[in-house]
């Protein structure tokens, strides 16, 4: 209840899809779209779980994609609903990522977990929402599930954003291992590739990809938005190019891990 309090406060008061508009934005949104059109055949269907204001649920049911969009909080969902259109195979429900029990088992052909890790900050809940998605997912379906990366706010935040006396008064980060802890209060749950390593280990799963989804373009927002067009493209195509490298993949505010569901 805690954490629902805080995340439609936020939600409430905060526009996702004007983030996504953003040159950084865009960066993360296009190279999420990508590795979901990598995925995509016509005839699937698709569940976004955590779907915000549908961003992605959207523009894929504009594709005529059947998409089920499930999403917590009522503010977004009004939002999300709003922007269904007769012509759409877009299904908008209220529900909660720790609790699919009211969805078909084994009935999705592609599961979007793209913001619930975002806000879950005990690793069982973790656990219990990949769990969740797997079992509405069939065998060989894929699963792309993202995450809030550390070092992104690390290096952005922390030590750019001169918060480092801030975050060691109040015990958010370890001064040995400079690991960062958050919990409902503070909205975003950040992660390392370890921790994922290890929500995932056991699961009937095959990483297919683990990249960064916005990598060096958190870094530089205002560089980007001075670009032209053509040296954004250039920019854009050079992170594609990259974004799996594993020399680069742990800079970066966000990630995305692609599985696929083996049994």
């Amino acid at each position: 209840m805690e954490t629902f309090q805080y995340l439609n406060e936020y939600y409430s008061n905060y526009q996702e899809d004007a983030r996504l508009l953003s040159r950084a934005g865009q960066v993360e949104y296009l190279t999420t779209m990508r590795y979901i059109e990598r995925y995509l055949r016509p005839g699937m269907r698709v569940l976004e779980v955590g779907a915000g204001t549908g961003r992605y649920s959207v523009a894929l049911a504009q594709r005529g994609i059947e998409v089920t969009a499930v999403e917590l909080l009522p503010h977004n969902l009004e939002i999300l609903k709003s922007k269904i259109t007769p012509a759409m195979k877009l299904t908008a429900l209220q529900g909660n990522a720790l609790d699919l029990s009211f969805l078909p088992r084994a009935a999705f052909d592609m599961t979007l977990v793209l913001g619930p890790m975002y806000h879950l900050y005990s690793e069982p809940d973790k656990r219990a929402a990949l769990e969740q998605a797997l079992s509405v997912t069939r065998t060989g379906g894929v699963i792309m599930v993202a995450y809030c990366i550390a070092e992104g706010t690390m290096i952005d935040y922390v030590f750019k954003g001169n918060h480092v006396k801030m975050v060691l008064e109040e015990k958010m980060m370890n001064p040995e291992t400079f690991e960062l802890y958050s919990e409902p209060k503070d909205l975003f749950e950040l992660v390392r590739r370890e921790d994922i390593d290890r929500l995932t280990y056991g699961l009937p799963v095959k990483r297919l990809h683990y990249l960064a989804t916005d990598g060096a373009a958190g870094f530089m927002r205002e560089t980007l938005e001075a670009m032209d067009e053509e040296d954004f493209r250039t920019f854009l195509r050079y992170h594609l190019a990259v974004c799996e490298r594993p020399d680069l993949v742990g800079a970066t505010h966000h990630c995305l891990d692609v599985l696929q569901k083996t049994k």
